[in-house]
């Protein structure tokens, strides 16, 4: 069976348009959910170095939930059981603001700070702990001097596996269709279905999930470049 490929159905009816829009929600969402992920990923793993017990049970407790749960089960949590326990005024005033968005958006960035608060860990654990001790002594506080020593080096140590996190995170973002959202892959499926041109409406879809994909590794190369010269120099 022969098959000939046709995307000139995908130019009309304002599908091209449908497209983008898909693709510039995924943006959104990505850097929201990122913002979201690394700051609170940051906090998590600064706290946890304390090395206070009840705190290190909590912190453990939130990443063992979350890293032990599939990404969907807490968009669905998010979106049919934390709305439901909001008042009604305020889960009216999220849903005319755009429920799916804003929940797949928290439930996708909590996910990833637990991730994020594990690799950090890792690599602030592999920061000399003379570090520590200097900043300390020249009278920074233990805060003060994980934001200006220890995590700045500690990024740089993680830098693979937090692209790979931010990699993963782009494309979690397809999970949010589940709750309706209209993302990259949402406005594929709305396309796919008025059409029925399913190999060519994915095909362009995944052309730009990989599009993405790879500008994002260049991106993440380009930094790890940087300060790898910077670390010689």
């Amino acid at each position: 069976m022969n098959y000939t490929l046709d995307f000139a159905a995908l130019l009309g009816n304002g599908y091209p348009a449908l497209i983008l829009g898909g693709l510039l929600t995924t943006l959104e969402m990505t850097a929201l959910a990122w913002l979201l992920a690394f700051g609170l990923g940051s906090v998590l793993a600064t706290l946890r170095m304390l090395d206070i017990r009840p705190l290190n049970y909590a912190i453990a407790l939130y990443v063992a939930f979350h890293r032990n749960v599939p990404m969907l089960v807490h968009i669905l949590l998010w979106y049919f059981g934390v709305a439901a326990v909001l008042p009604a005024g305020l889960n009216d005033a999220i849903n005319q603001w755009g429920g799916e968005f804003l929940f797949s958006t928290i439930a996708i960035g909590l996910v990833t700070a637990a991730y994020v608060a594990e690799d950090l860990r890792s690599a602030i654990r592999a920061i000399p702990d003379g570090q520590m001790e200097a900043s300390r002594s020249l009278g920074l506080s233990y805060l003060r001097s994980m934001r200006k020593i220890v995590l700045p080096q500690a990024f740089a140590i993680a830098i693979p596996s937090l692209m790979n996190q931010t990699l993963l995170l782009f494309k979690n973002t397809s999970l949010a269709m589940a709750i309706g959202l209209i993302e990259l892959t949402g406005a594929g499926r709305e396309i796919e279905s008025a059409t029925f041109k399913t190999f060519e409406v994915y095909l362009v879809v995944t052309a730009l999930y990989l599009a993405v994909s790879l500008v994002l590794m260049l991106g993440g190369a380009c930094i790890s470049k940087h300060r790898s010269a910077a670390a010689r120099s």
